[in-house]
């Protein structure tokens, strides 16, 4: 395609928002950022020792990486047997009343300014061909499309290997062998504000106000759970 094509006529010329693994990436990886950034916060505002908070961090996580994988795959794996039970109903509701569901279409499409005559016109056509007719009804009453599902095994990785990557990075300074918590809050503050800025490539908010954004919503937790340690913790202290 050369620079003058139109861009319709390519048909990958949009980021694909369908396919179930930007969602669950982003969520896990940003999860695992505040989660273990929160949690090292917390401990570390206690006054632990820093191997304990190294324990805390890694359990935190495993545990975290693993819940996030189950609930993605849990929840997509619900969400697309809800959609094939709906289709499924409209399968038969098309087979039983094919006139009242064509008369549906009509009405949805010249509400929307469809010239009737047009719209009679494609839904009679539609009703030769009965897959196409499920397709089109399946968009229209329920939202979905029939052949573009997201994958509950994608969803589930991508967000276990976010979470587990996110969850890593204010584990870092630590392993390294430095032991100071407010080397790690101040590595997982950069993390939080980069993943925001790679967060930004995929829709129109600026990359700085994007990485701003999650910075001041990881620190707010960060610092609740720090204030919460220093409440209840036994020797205090950075």
């Amino acid at each position: 395609m050369t620079a003058d094509t139109p861009a319709a006529l390519n048909p990958h010329h949009h980021a694909d928002v369908s396919g179930g693994w930007l969602r669950p990436a982003v969520f896990g990886a940003m999860d695992g950022l505040v989660t273990n950034i929160a949690l090292i916060a917390g401990v570390g505002g206690g006054g632990v020792a820093p191997g304990s908070i190294v324990l805390t961090g890694a359990a935190g996580l495993v545990a975290g990486a693993i819940s996030m994988g189950l609930g993605e795959y849990t929840s997509v794996r619900t969400q697309n047997e809800q959609v094939a039970a709906e289709i499924a109903k409209e399968r038969r509701e098309l087979e039983r009343f094919p006139d009242a569901e064509a008369h549906e279409l009509v009405q949805t499409w010249t509400a929307r300014g469809l010239p009737r005559e047009l719209a009679e016109e494609i839904a009679a056509v539609l009703r030769r061909n009965p897959e196409e007719a499920l397709r089109v009804h399946a968009r229209e009453e329920l939202g979905v499309d029939p052949d573009e599902r997201p994958s509950p095994w994608l969803a589930a990785g991508s967000s276990f290997l976010c979470f587990s990557a996110g969850a890593l990075v204010p584990l870092l300074p630590y392993l390294l062998g430095f032991e100071r918590l407010w080397l790690a809050l101040a590595v997982g503050g950069v993390g939080l504000f980069v993943a925001g800025a790679l967060v930004a490539r995929f829709t129109s908010r600026s990359w700085w106000g994007s990485g701003l954004r999650q910075l001041l919503l990881g620190s707010a937790a960060a610092g609740a759970t720090y204030l919460i340690g220093r409440l209840i913790g036994v020797s205090g202290g950075i």
